[in-house]
Formats: C-alpha cells, structure tokens, sequence
C-alpha cells in the first residue's frame, strides 16, 4: 500500500455527532488536552479540518504569549542595570509574541517546501499549519522561565517538546518516513531558531534580549 495515502480522519474531537455541538473554544480545549495525553491521534483529526486552521494560529500566538509572560515575570525579579520590567513587556510579550507567530510560518513552510521538493510528499501547507500549530502549544511551559534558576532548563525542555511534537505531526501527515520526517522537521526548526537567536539581538533591553519570548528573549552577546 502506497504510504503516501492517508485515510480520511474521523473528527471525533468536531463535536459534528449528535447532540449539542460543542463551541470552537470547547473543541480546541478537547484536542490541547489530548495533546497533553501524548495522543498523537489527533493529529489525523486535526489536519484536514479546515476550521482547525484559526486554531492552530491561535495556539501559536497564545503559546508565543506564554513564552513572553515568562521572560517578562523573569526580569521583574531581577535587578540587573539597565534591565527595565515595562521595557522587557513591550519587547519580549508584545513584541516577542508577534515576531514568534510569524517565524513559526518560516518553519512550517520549509518543512513543507523540503519534504515536497526533496521527498515528494502530497501534502499541503494548511494541513501542515493545522498540525504544527497545535504541536506548537507546549511551548507555554515556557512561562515558567519564570522561575529564574530553573529558566533554562524549562525553556528548552517546552522548545525541545514542540520540535519532537511536530516531528510526529509532520510524519503522520505527509506520510512521509521517520528519516523524511525528521530531515524536514529539522530544516524548518533549525531556521526558525536561527531567526528568532537573530530577533533576540534588536532592539535589547539592558542587554539582555530583545524581540524575542520565552528562552530565545536573551541573548549572550
């Protein structure tokens, strides 16, 4: 059987079944719970429901959010010359969400142009979106940066989580091997740490970091 084919998803996570359908709110709490179980099962939901699409960017700019809040709650604690709190909020929860959300496009779009181009995968870009959206939401944990002799560790352990995440959304909607899936994960991921490591040197505060949330905010320069 061709392992490019994919069978239709049963959106079991929709709420399109009898009874009260459920609000978009209430699904997309559904499938970030499922997330948080290691039910990569939902991906197969995810992908081909086009009104997951929203949520998916939803995820990104919420988890983006997180990331900033963490940083911004790290400098609060700190009393560093030239490192304003106000200043940090601007750049790294405002600034950083935004910059990050739009970055993540970078990375979803080399993944897709890799795995197409170099692997011949029949899969389209909003698929991927919906997909890699959604195994962007560990990511929040990032928030915890917070806690400031624990902010390293935390940081990587919530960026390291979403790359292994999309690594199982990428395989399991393109059809794609475990070495394709990972090849072309780690193009886009790669590149999605090299722009935001570059956001992370603009516009500083105290020197610290700039456009940038979560981990990626400081810079060592």
């Amino acid at each position: 059987m061709n392992r490019r084919l994919r069978s239709q998803p049963t959106l079991r996570g929709s709420g399109r079944s009898g009874g009260g359908a459920p609000s978009g709110y209430q699904v997309l709490a559904g499938w970030l719970a499922r997330v948080a179980r290691f039910d990569f099962t939902v991906f197969d939901e995810v992908r081909q429901e086009r009104t997951a699409t929203a949520s998916a960017v939803l995820v990104v700019i919420g988890a983006s959010l997180f990331a900033g809040i963490g940083s911004w709650l790290w400098a609060l604690q700190q009393d560093f010359p030239g490192l304003d709190a106000p200043d940090v909020f601007v750049k790294s929860v405002i600034g950083g969400t935004v910059v990050q959300a739009g970055v993540f496009f970078v990375w979803v779009y080399l993944t897709h142009l890799v795995l197409v181009r170099a692997f011949g995968a029949q899969v389209l870009i909003q698929e991927l979106v919906r997909v890699m959206g959604l195994a962007f939401a560990p990511v929040m944990l990032s928030v915890l940066v917070a806690i400031a002799p624990l902010a390293i560790p935390f940081g990587v352990l919530s960026l390291s989580m979403a790359f292994l995440f999309a690594h199982v959304a990428v395989q399991q909607t393109s059809g794609v091997t475990t070495r394709e899936a990972a090849i072309a994960n780690l193009a886009g991921f790669a590149t999605f740490l090299v722009f935001m490591g570059a956001f992370a040197n603009v516009a500083e505060a105290g020197y610290f970091g700039g456009l940038a949330p979560g981990i990626l905010f400081f810079s060592l320069n």
